[in-house]
């Protein structure tokens, strides 16, 4: 593998995002990778504006929208496991297919007039369907980078595209259904995963390889090709608590924007907070620490939890605008060290499934505290008490991965060439 040719010379060079991508075959799966996250992203508000169009109901669009949304948490991580098993190529191509026609039938059946549980199976298709980039372009730049220095600001590069495409595409989705036509942001956002992914399965020379059937006997729980173990268990954990800081805060934000008679406001606010994101995940792609990833997951999810408890002193729009800034900051470091550390702990048979798992983790997170959120704003407490809610989940994810950082060491140290095992361990 790839991870193998970890020497002395490639340990001294700089890491930086132009080495990352001058890799070979890096830069093309990367940015063929770009716009089929852009149609994912678009997906969600596309299906929402293509059925309240057709329905006159925003509640038909909710049913077929969660329809997709929970098809793809589920079984996204089952398609990522083929994908380990035979290679993602192999499963991509007819996975796609089946997706152009998913889309397909569900444009069909909502332009004219099907009623909702057939909208409701096709949804459901559409999902299960639709491929996660995010994390096929990680286990790429794992197979490529494996033990090099080059692998923070690929993963830097990861996040940063998929904050850029979670940015521009619900804001795409609603201007061409609104626009130019209601099918108009579903069509595109199809279009642009099938036509990118296709264009992404053809790069087989950066595929990682597939892996070995496992053997019957699994009495090593650490064992090769085993997905759920300690170590996993706490990155997943650290997505959860990641998503609920998403789902909560969304909903706070709006919540308290409305409540300060500056509804209007609730989109430049979290954007503010993206933005902060985003420049700190560059800053932190072109910095090379000292403080190995087993260590620095506990430091920054530390942070993160505190500064959360800044938009609890916010008393106008303005002043949460600056209160977010910081959390913000916090989130692009925080992705990078858990995918980091995710690459370095698990084994590659199982990585696909291990990153998709974790993009689950992270919608299940979004979805369940934005329910729960929703009616904690709506009591006596108003949005401050969902202000609370990241915290608490930030700061039991913090604690975890304090006492779990020995174990993610040893298992980081367990996955690395030995020229790498100096820089695993934790102070």
């Amino acid at each position: 593998m790839t991870g193998s040719r970890n020497t002395v010379g490639t340990r001294t060079r700089t890491a930086s995002y132009r080495s990352a991508l001058q890799t070979p075959g890096a830069a093309a799966f990367f940015l063929v990778a770009a716009p089929a996250r852009l149609g994912v992203a678009m997906a969600g508000l596309g299906i929402v504006w293509l059925v309240h169009a057709q329905t006159g109901s925003f509640g038909a669009a909710g049913l077929v929208t969660g329809s997709f949304a929970v098809a793809e948490t589920l079984v996204g991580p089952q398609t990522a496991r083929l994908m380990d098993r035979i290679g993602q190529p192999r499963v991509l191509v007819p996975l796609l297919c089946a997706h152009a026609g998913a889309i397909a039938a569900l444009v069909g059946l909502t332009m004219t007039g099907a009623p909702e549980l057939p909208l409701m199976v096709a949804g459901l298709a559409g999902g299960a369907t639709t491929p996660q980039f995010g994390a096929l372009s990680a286990a790429r730049w794992s197979a490529l980078l494996h033990g090099r220095p080059e692998l923070t600001p690929a993963f830097a590069l990861e996040t940063i595209s998929n904050e850029v495409a979670f940015l521009l595409g619900p804001a795409l989705a609603v201007l061409t259904a609104t626009r130019l036509h209601p099918a108009a942001g579903t069509v595109l956002a199809g279009a642009l995963v099938v036509g990118a992914g296709l264009t992404f399965a053809a790069l087989r020379r950066t595929a990682p390889a597939p892996a070995a059937r496992p053997a019957p006997d699994r009495t090593a729980a650490r064992g090769p090709g085993i997905l759920w173990t300690r170590n996993f268990a706490t990155l997943l954990a650290v997505n959860l608590a990641l998503g609920v800081f998403f789902g909560s805060t969304q909903v706070s934000v709006s919540a308290f924007a409305d409540a300060h008679h500056a509804a209007a406001a609730a989109g430049f606010l979290y954007g503010l907070m993206s933005a902060a994101s985003l420049l700190a995940g560059l800053a932190y792609g072109r910095h090379r620490p000292h403080i190995p990833p087993a260590a620095r997951l506990p430091l920054i999810l530390t942070f993160l939890a505190c500064a959360s408890l800044l938009p609890l002193l916010a008393n106008a729009p303005w002043q949460l605008g600056l209160a977010l800034l910081l959390p913000g900051a916090g989130v692009a470091p925080c992705i990078i060290a858990s995918s980091t550390l995710l690459q370095a702990v698990m084994d590659r048979s199982v990585l696909t499934q291990a990153f998709t798992w974790t993009n689950s983790a992270s919608a299940a997170g979004i979805a369940v505290s934005a329910a729960a959120v929703g009616r904690l704003v709506d009591g006596p407490g108003g949005p401050r008490v969902g202000f609370v809610v990241p915290i608490l989940a930030l700061t039991a994810t913090a604690a975890l991965t304090w006492s779990t950082r020995h174990a993610l060491a040893t298992g980081t140290t367990a996955s690395k060439p030995p020229s790498d095992a100096d820089s695993a361990g934790v102070p």
